[in-house]
């Protein structure tokens, strides 16, 4: 039995695909293992989000041949994608490739297997080493049926794929294509068989998720698949992937707030809390456009958890407007700040804009907003100092077993037997930014 492993960079619907991807080969008969154990075949699911992603991308693919040198080195998704000469000339790289080539990989590396077998030239060239069609035209959604290979509690549903916005900073369009959606009927299926397996929680994902539906002909958007979704026996609860705030809006709501299996956390990505930057970075929104769908958030859902992403130190970012984000974000008062230093991404318009910042400034406000960030996340968790939550236990570590909220705070217990199940908690205390507890499943309330 040959042996593959996986490493996957960057987002969710990255590791709803390499969990599809493990599913082709489990059914070809392949034992999967772990990415640092000997294997046969490792397959690297790149990102290219940042220059930090590309770099760990090249990192990972050249590691493999240092665990075994024998072995065949894949390198597939959004960094093959926009840079496919860049990785042929890693010589530690056999094959290359794209995103949408990942629906078909286990076949695409076994025919390459087999014809590289025959050692001929022609039976070479039938099966290239690198496959990386346009995105650009793909039109439809490429579904990959079925997944059952998941987490033992979460499962991460991909439901969208592409993004149309083009903001000036991002290079994902170029590697993803345009807005794709997958048919409501195939969400529900893969929904209703991963009930089956037991998992309670759904995380709803995709690259611009908040667009789903937008290429349908019929007229149905992601509040008519959450409607279909929260319909599903055996599923708990339903998660939301970024959204964009746009789609806040008090109709978005009413319909929402009835559906009682959505979490109460919701990961709008904001990227600058200053107008003026929000307009060079292309985000399509102001700040007070922003404010008010957070603000009807909070109206609707009184414990929800607001996340967000914050880029720093993009192209013309002045001390003034760097302030105006700090004082926002004061005011919207995250629960977490997921911050990134501005990078520059070949191919897009804010690489070629005047005005970059220099590295040390970068640094400096990253560091401000890190520090606002890991304040707000620990005055959000003492509030529940003495209070019950109800948390869906995941995963044992150390002598505690550990899980999220609705609103996805960090709770930990002393370790029982508790995985894939919610429980009843009372918090005790915060440390480290997460919040510790006793179950009363175990009798200690």
């Amino acid at each position: 039995m040959k042996k593959v492993a996986f490493c996957t960079l960057g987002c969710k619907v990255n590791q709803y695909e390499t969990n599809a991807m493990i599913e082709q080969f489990i059914k070809k008969g392949y034992e999967i293992v772990n990415f640092e154990e000997k294997a046969d075949i490792y397959i690297i699911n790149t990102c290219t989000v940042t220059n930090m992603a590309d770099r760990k991308s090249r990192q990972m693919l050249r590691r493999v041949k240092e665990i075994n040198s024998e072995a065949l080195v894949v390198a597939c998704g959004c960094y093959a994608q926009v840079a496919k000469e860049e990785l042929e000339k890693i010589p530690e790289i056999d094959l290359i490739y794209g995103t949408n080539e990942k629906n078909k990989i286990a076949n695409y590396i076994e025919e390459y297997i087999k014809n590289d077998a025959k050692g001929t030239d022609d039976a070479k060239e039938n099966v290239p080493n690198a496959s990386v069609t346009d995105v650009m035209y793909q039109k439809e959604f490429l579904d990959f049926g079925t997944t059952l290979y998941t987490e033992k509690t979460r499962a991460v549903i991909k439901v969208q794929d592409g993004c149309d916005r083009f903001c000036s900073y991002c290079i994902i369009p170029y590697a993803r294509g345009h807005v794709r959606s997958r048919k409501p009927e195939s969400v529900i299926e893969e929904i209703k068989k991963i009930a089956k397996e037991g998992i309670k929680e759904v995380v709803i994902t995709g690259i611009h998720v908040a667009s789903y539906g937008k290429d349908f002909k019929e007229d149905i958007g992601l509040i008519d698949l959450l409607e279909k979704v929260n319909e599903v026996e055996g599923i708990e609860r339903i998660r939301l992937g970024s959204i964009e705030p746009t789609i806040i809006t008090e109709e978005f709501l009413e319909r929402l707030t009835k559906l009682e299996k959505i979490c109460d956390h919701f990961h709008l990505s904001l990227q600058s809390g200053c107008d003026e930057t929000l307009k060079r970075m292309n985000r399509r929104y102001t700040t007070e456009e922003f404010r008010k769908s957070t603000n009807l958030l909070k109206k609707a859902y009184p414990n929800a958890s607001l996340t967000t992403d914050i880029i720093v130190g993009f192209p013309g970012e002045t001390d003034e407007e760097f302030e105006k984000t700090y004082n926002f974000l004061k005011e919207i008062d995250f629960y977490k700040m997921h911050i990134f230093k501005y990078s520059q991404r070949k191919g897009t318009k804010a690489a070629v804009m005047p005005k970059q910042i220099d590295g040390n400034i970068k640094e400096q406000r990253s560091r401000r907003l890190i520090e606002l960030s890991d304040q707000n996340e620990k005055r959000h968790n003492e509030k529940y100092i003495g209070k019950e939550v109800k948390v869906l236990f995941e995963e044992k570590e150390g002598d505690y077993i550990k899980g999220h909220t609705t609103n996805y705070m960090v709770v930990k217990v002393p370790y029982i037997e508790i995985e894939n199940t919610i429980e009843r908690v009372k918090i005790e205390k915060v440390e480290n930014l997460e919040l510790i507890g006793k179950c009363q499943k175990a009798k200690f309330i």
